[in-house]
Protein backbone atom coordinates (compact mmCIF):
# COMPACT_ATOMS: atom_id res chain seq x y z
CA UNK A 1 0.00 0.00 0.00
CA UNK A 2 1.40 3.40 -0.85
CA UNK A 3 0.74 6.77 0.69
CA UNK A 4 1.52 10.02 -1.14
CA UNK A 5 3.48 12.62 0.84
CA UNK A 6 3.07 16.31 0.03
CA UNK A 7 4.14 19.49 1.82
CA UNK A 8 4.04 23.19 1.02
CA UNK A 9 7.45 23.49 2.73
CA UNK A 10 9.06 22.08 -0.44
CA UNK A 11 8.37 22.98 -4.07
CA UNK A 12 5.32 21.39 -5.68
CA UNK A 13 5.96 18.72 -8.27
CA UNK A 14 6.75 20.27 -11.66
CA UNK A 15 5.77 17.17 -13.66
CA UNK A 16 3.87 13.89 -13.18
CA UNK A 17 5.26 12.71 -9.83
CA UNK A 18 4.71 12.97 -6.08
CA UNK A 19 7.16 14.65 -3.69
CA UNK A 20 7.48 11.30 -1.93
CA UNK A 21 5.78 7.95 -1.62
CA UNK A 22 5.63 5.92 1.57
CA UNK A 23 5.47 2.18 1.05
CA UNK A 24 3.77 1.34 4.31
CA UNK A 25 4.48 -2.39 4.28
CA UNK A 26 8.24 -1.84 4.28
CA UNK A 27 8.48 1.40 6.30
CA UNK A 28 10.44 2.97 3.45
CA UNK A 29 9.97 6.44 2.01
CA UNK A 30 10.95 7.05 -1.60
CA UNK A 31 11.64 10.76 -2.17
CA UNK A 32 11.54 12.23 -5.64
CA UNK A 33 14.41 14.43 -6.72
CA UNK A 34 14.50 17.89 -5.20
CA UNK A 35 16.18 20.87 -6.84
CA UNK A 36 17.20 24.27 -5.47
CA UNK A 37 13.79 25.79 -6.06
CA UNK A 38 12.22 28.16 -3.55
CA UNK A 39 8.92 26.60 -2.41
CA UNK A 40 7.21 30.01 -2.23
CA UNK A 41 8.28 31.60 -5.52
CA UNK A 42 8.74 28.42 -7.55
CA UNK A 43 12.02 29.84 -8.89
CA UNK A 44 15.56 28.52 -8.54
CA UNK A 45 17.47 30.31 -5.81
CA UNK A 46 20.30 32.58 -6.89
CA UNK A 47 23.85 32.13 -5.63
CA UNK A 48 25.12 29.25 -7.72
CA UNK A 49 25.85 25.73 -6.61
CA UNK A 50 26.25 26.60 -2.92
CA UNK A 51 22.83 28.22 -2.60
CA UNK A 52 21.14 25.59 -4.77
CA UNK A 53 22.67 22.72 -2.78
CA UNK A 54 21.53 24.23 0.52
CA UNK A 55 18.00 24.86 -0.83
CA UNK A 56 17.88 21.33 -2.28
CA UNK A 57 18.83 19.81 1.07
CA UNK A 58 16.29 22.00 2.89
CA UNK A 59 13.59 20.94 0.42
CA UNK A 60 14.50 17.28 0.97
CA UNK A 61 14.45 17.83 4.73
CA UNK A 62 10.94 19.34 4.50
CA UNK A 63 9.60 16.38 2.52
CA UNK A 64 11.15 13.89 4.93
CA UNK A 65 9.73 15.72 7.95
CA UNK A 66 6.27 15.92 6.34
CA UNK A 67 6.38 12.12 6.12
CA UNK A 68 7.44 11.77 9.76
CA UNK A 69 11.10 10.91 9.25
CA UNK A 70 14.34 12.88 8.96
CA UNK A 71 17.57 13.39 7.06
CA UNK A 72 19.33 11.20 9.62
CA UNK A 73 17.11 8.30 8.46
CA UNK A 74 18.19 8.46 4.80
CA UNK A 75 19.46 5.06 3.71
CA UNK A 76 20.48 5.90 0.12
CA UNK A 77 20.82 9.17 -1.77
CA UNK A 78 21.62 9.96 -5.37
CA UNK A 79 23.01 13.36 -6.31
CA UNK A 80 22.80 14.57 -9.91
CA UNK A 81 24.74 17.68 -10.88
CA UNK A 82 25.84 19.37 -14.09
CA UNK A 83 29.45 20.36 -13.38
CA UNK A 84 32.03 18.01 -11.86
CA UNK A 85 34.04 21.02 -10.67
CA UNK A 86 31.19 21.64 -8.18
CA UNK A 87 31.69 18.24 -6.52
CA UNK A 88 33.76 19.49 -3.56
CA UNK A 89 31.30 22.29 -2.73
CA UNK A 90 28.33 19.93 -3.02
CA UNK A 91 30.02 17.32 -0.84
CA UNK A 92 30.90 19.86 1.86
CA UNK A 93 27.35 21.25 2.09
CA UNK A 94 25.70 17.81 1.85
CA UNK A 95 27.91 16.50 4.66
CA UNK A 96 26.81 19.28 7.03
CA UNK A 97 23.29 17.87 7.11
CA UNK A 98 24.36 14.58 8.70
CA UNK A 99 25.94 13.63 12.00
CA UNK A 100 28.37 10.73 11.73
CA UNK A 101 26.08 8.09 10.15
CA UNK A 102 26.22 8.91 6.45
CA UNK A 103 23.88 7.14 4.02
CA UNK A 104 25.01 5.19 0.97
CA UNK A 105 25.29 7.59 -1.95
CA UNK A 106 25.93 7.94 -5.65
CA UNK A 107 26.99 11.20 -7.30
CA UNK A 108 26.43 11.49 -11.04
CA UNK A 109 27.31 14.28 -13.47
CA UNK A 110 24.51 14.88 -15.98
CA UNK A 111 24.17 17.16 -18.99
CA UNK A 112 21.06 19.02 -17.77
CA UNK A 113 18.43 19.10 -15.02
CA UNK A 114 14.84 20.41 -14.86
CA UNK A 115 14.39 24.20 -14.91
CA UNK A 116 18.14 24.62 -15.51
CA UNK A 117 18.99 23.51 -11.97
CA UNK A 118 22.62 22.81 -11.10
CA UNK A 119 21.83 19.96 -8.68
CA UNK A 120 19.08 17.44 -7.91
CA UNK A 121 19.00 14.98 -5.00
CA UNK A 122 16.70 12.00 -4.48
CA UNK A 123 16.68 9.56 -1.59
CA UNK A 124 15.22 6.55 0.16
CA UNK A 125 14.63 6.92 3.89
CA UNK A 126 13.47 4.67 6.69
CA UNK A 127 11.09 5.22 9.61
Amino acid sequence: MKKIIETIEAPSAIASYSQAVLYEGSKLLFCSGQIGMDPITGELVSGGITAQTERTMNNMKAVLEAAGTSIERIIKATIYFVDMSDYAAINEIYGRYFSHKLPARAAVQVSALPKGALIEIECIAAF
